[in-house]
């Protein structure tokens, strides 16, 4: 092999790496603690396996607090520190019995609030953020309480 593809295979793969298009996305995990970590853990058992027609993927670095659907089209992670741009008497839709906090400066994130841990979803373009929302509001309601 030629050293020119050799960097050229190199340069490929590390860019393939970093855009999350190989078979694992990397998604920083938090650590919740108690019961939030309970409630964190039974959360990802009841998360579908599929959503708004992507299939879920694996993440590194391994965290049962950590789902990731779609090569990191959308990404949960359960456990995350609470909003800090959110106010305590700012108005926050419900869906389906949760509440979802958006900060507008960061459009693609949501996160759902007043439960035992704070669940945040980052949603790609490609999807509709409500329907993505209403499919993991059932689970969340049952799995933190």
């Amino acid at each position: 092999m030629s050293l020119r593809f050799t960097r050229w295979t190199a340069c490929a793969c590390a860019l393939l790496t970093l855009a999350g298009c190989g078979s694992t996305v990397r998604v920083d995990p938090p650590t919740p603690e108690g019961a939030a970590a309970a409630g964190c853990r039974a959360l990802g058992e009841r998360l579908p396996q599929k959503l708004d027609g992507v299939s879920r993927v694996e993440s590194t670095p391994a965290s049962p607090y950590v789902v990731v659907w779609g090569e990191g089209e959308i990404a949960l992670r359960c456990g995350v520190s609470r909003p800090a741009t959110m106010t305590a008497t700012q108005e926050v839709p419900e869906i389906n019995g949760v509440a979802w906090f958006s900060d507008p400066a960061r459009p693609l994130l949501f996160t759902a609030i007043g439960r035992e841990a704070y669940v945040e979803v980052t949603i790609s373009r490609r999807h509709t953020p409500e329907n993505v929302l209403v499919d993991l509001s059932a689970p969340i309601k049952a799995a933190l309480p």
